[in-house]
């Protein structure tokens, strides 16, 4: 890990509240480390993290993301109701579902018009809209 990754992850933690475990400090460079959004998977998530030589568990990559989450660092997209993404980038975005690679990735989200929403049922309030556009290559 760089240093510049070091303290982009430490600050990235510290902003939450979270405690920068070695877990944490390893997962949080790979996400954040470079100073880019991205989107991984927990699978995803493991392989980089084996292919930087960081010995980090399958399940330990799933409770961190689920950290993290919870802590408001990062959102998670389900597609197809069983695939689960974490995006680092919080403001309100659509993503593209590429169904051929099965990647997400942002959309231009100044080209998405929603101009109404249903109202929730009595007792519910939404929490948050996501918009997954699915894509296939012609």
């Amino acid at each position: 890990m760089s240093d510049l990754a070091i303290e982009r992850s430490t600050q990235w933690l510290a902003g939450a509240g979270l405690r920068p475990t070695r877990q944490r400090m390893t997962l949080a460079s790979l996400l954040v480390g470079d100073g880019q959004d991205r989107h991984v998977t927990a699978e995803s998530l493991f392989e980089a993290a084996s292919n930087a030589d960081e010995k980090v568990s399958l399940a330990t990559v799933y409770n961190t993301l689920r950290a993290f989450c919870d802590a408001g660092l990062m959102r998670e997209i389900t597609v197809d109701g069983s695939k689960s993404y974490f995006d680092t980038k919080m403001t309100d975005h659509p993503h593209f579902y590429w169904e051929d690679s099965a990647k997400l990735t942002d959309a231009p989200s100044e080209q998405l018009e929603i101009r109404h929403l249903p109202d929730a049922p009595d007792g519910a309030e939404i929490a948050s809209v996501d918009v997954v556009i699915r894509l296939r290559r012609k």
